[in-house]
């Protein structure tokens, strides 16, 4: 069935590494896509047997609800390969035991919390990425006048459309109006905070993208054919003028 085998790929790419802020089939994550009537078998594949067990929990259970949201689908099946927690987690899928469910006390925080630590960094590195680029287009802005910069000034583009994104995952608001360098929550910084704000930023996207780049080689050499399977990274405007000014 390789229409819906087809369908089965695209509704993963909504499935990110939440370390990684990259969706599991553009980093080769996804190891196989198997559809028999409308039953959906998929098997995952990480860098090492030893990635995080709550990380690669997450995206084992957020590819479940995907596939599991797709018209003529009635059973899914994932499985997180070649794991040293596969088989806990993989009963934890099949029997729909939930994050705690299948780990027990060893679960710290609740899935959501893990979640939205991540989401939260990835906005962090989202904004550094827009702001980056608003320096680079204009090399005589102060940093501090970075505080003044509005949703609405930014070009359109990847890098705005991705910021929008995880703010709206967080719940904050994406009207033109909006400042770009926010908390949280969602609150502007003040005006003198704006360039430690920046590197603390920097420092996390700088954070992702290495990782990203160090788990595409790991996948690789631990499964040579998944090279086929990866996507080329996005190119981003962030070997900055922020990394300029700071070294």
């Amino acid at each position: 069935m390789p229409a819906l085998e087809e369908r089965a790929r695209r509704a993963l790419d909504a499935v990110f590494d939440p370390e990684l802020d990259e969706p599991i089939t553009d980093l080769g994550f996804v190891r196989s896509i198997q559809a028999r009537d409308a039953e959906l078998t998929v098997h995952l594949r990480l860098p090492t047997s030893f990635c995080s067990p709550n990380f690669a929990y997450l995206m084992a259970s957020d590819a479940k609800d995907v596939l599991s949201e797709l018209p003529g689908v009635d059973r899914v099946v994932v499985c997180l390969d070649d794991h040293h927690d596969s088989d806990l987690i993989n009963r934890g899928l099949a029997a729909d035991a939930g994050y705690r469910g299948t780990f027990g006390s060893e679960a710290e925080k609740d899935l959501e919390e893990l979640r939205l630590t991540f989401r939260r960094k990835a906005h962090t590195a989202a904004m550094e990425r827009a702001l980056t680029g608003v320096l680079r287009a204009d090399p005589d802005l102060a940093e501090e006048q970075l505080h003044d910069v509005t949703l609405g000034d930014l070009p359109e583009g990847r890098t705005t459309s991705a910021l929008l994104r995880r703010r709206e995952a967080l719940g904050l608001a994406v009207t033109p109006e909006q400042p770009v360098l926010v908390d949280n929550h969602g609150q502007a910084y003040p005006r003198e905070e704006v360039p430690v704000r920046l590197r603390f930023a920097r420092s996390i996207r700088i954070s992702i993208d290495g990782n990203a780049h160090f788990c595409r080689g790991l996948l690789r050499t631990r499964y040579p054919e998944s090279d086929a399977d990866q996507a080329p990274r996005p190119q981003d405007p962030s070997t900055s003028p922020l990394e300029a000014r700071a070294s």
